[in-house]
């Protein structure tokens, strides 16, 4: 009993509460806006604007937009204002529609889409830059600099001529200060200084780079770019490591930035330089403590990157290299010692069969002959001077009897 009363009464309240919604509804007609126009207000930014159909019923219905990005990224949203502003990039044209959104209640009714375009730039086909890049880095100033790279396009005259303007906000700036390359063309930028705010998070940067050349007509680029994203993280400060025990403590300061210390996570560079092992800690505060192995020496290093605040930029370069600890290397120079002095007997020992083996000791090792002496002495010895007067005194009665056995024999002849 109760569940019909409850399903007569649902019944009653559309009756008539709804049913006559719908029927007043069916009877108004929706008409879509008029004067739907594209302009190009800025860098990278197109302003829509439209106005109500002065056809459309006002009475008692709510009028709403529905707003729908076609080219180049499709987006869709609604709105009560007339008019709209969008960034996107344009080298290959913009276009939307819009139609009117009629809510009564409950209901919405919708007229037909008005389309809108604006139409490419022109130039000469792949004449527009390639492979462009920026990286931003922030000063102990506090302010921003930026530096952009890229490629001449492929079909660019060797006499192109291009120029970069970035657009933070409201603010646009044509660079001054370019690098070129052989063929005397820009193909890189550099702001020392812009108006980029360092405490913002995830706004846009715009980069156009036009062109200009006498064969060609040069089509520009243009590309959006998160701030945070493209930032090089500064490196972390005050790097400080020690031992306590058998524990390895390090302790740092964030990187130079108007973020937090909580808006930042770091990579701990831990190298073993007496065995060659090397990890990577992710850490996310601003000290560190790990058990080490105290007879060894190590390498540290730390970098930074965004956390959690804002997009991950570039990672920072790594700090500069500190050591801790000493190689307890006693006991490896007693054991290459000994090793040198088994391997030097061994040596000698082997060369010692090897020449007994082939015969070749007496070769290798000759007797040493005694020295002739060249030069006669001035004061012969005692000895050797009576030796030779003997000598002469027996060669001189040798031939005087010599002398008188010949006289003889001639007188008895």
């Amino acid at each position: 009993m109760d569940n019909t009363m409850g399903v007569f009464l649902i019944l009653l309240w559309i009756t008539n509460v709804v049913q006559p919604n719908i029927f007043q509804a069916e009877g108004v007609k929706v008409f879509p806006p008029v004067n739907f126009t594209l302009t190009v207000s800025a860098l990278a930014e197109v302003f829509l604007h439209w106005k109500p159909n002065s056809n459309q019923e006002q009475k008692n219905y709510t009028i709403r937009y529905d707003v729908e990005i076609i080219t180049p990224v499709s987006e869709g949203y609604d709105t009560k204002k007339t008019h709209s502003f969008r960034t996107a990039v344009l080298h290959n044209g913009f276009s939307a529609r819009i139609r009117t959104l009629l809510l009564f209640d409950d209901l919405q009714m919708k007229s037909d889409w008005v389309m809108g375009e604006l139409k490419p730039p022109p130039g000469a086909a792949e004449t527009s830059v390639t492979n462009l890049s920026c990286v931003t880095y922030i000063t102990i100033y506090s302010t921003v600099s930026l530096h952009c790279a890229w490629f001449p396009g492929k079909g660019a005259p060797e006499d192109t001529e291009y120029f970069l303007f970035y657009r933070y906000k409201t603010y646009t700036e044509e660079c001054q200060d370019y690098i070129k390359d052989k063929w005397n063309r820009n193909i890189e930028c550099r702001f020392s200084r812009t108006h980029i705010d360092p405490e913002e998070v995830d706004d846009l940067i715009v980069i156009h780079i036009n062109g200009s050349s006498k064969y060609a007509a040069i089509k520009p680029f243009q590309q959006l770019f998160d701030q945070n994203a493209i930032e090089k993280v500064n490196v972390p400060r005050n790097v400080t490591v020690f031992l306590e025990q058998n524990y390895l403590l390090a302790k740092w300061e964030k990187p130079i930035s108007s973020f937090p210390k909580e808006c930042f996570e770091y990579e701990f560079y831990l190298c073993n330089l007496k065995s060659g092992n090397k990890q990577i800690l992710k850490i996310s505060s601003n000290d560190f403590g790990l058990r080490i192995d105290v007879t060894c020496r190590y390498s540290i290093r730390i970098r930074a990157n965004h956390y959690i605040c804002c997009k991950r930029g570039f990672w920072s370069d790594w700090s500069e290299i500190l050591y801790v600890g000493e190689n307890k290397q006693e006991n490896s120079i007693a054991w290459i010692l000994a090793l040198l002095c088994v391997s030097s007997c061994s040596i000698a020992l082997l060369l010692a069969v090897i020449c007994k083996i082939n015969h070749v000791w007496s070769k290798l090792l000759p007797p040493i002959p005694t020295p002739r002496n060249k030069f006669k002495d001035p004061f012969p010895n005692d000895y050797e001077r009576a030796r030779t007067c003997t000598s002469e005194t027996e060669t001189e009665l040798g031939s005087f009897a010599e002398d008188f056995y010949s006289s003889a024999l001639e007188d008895v002849f």
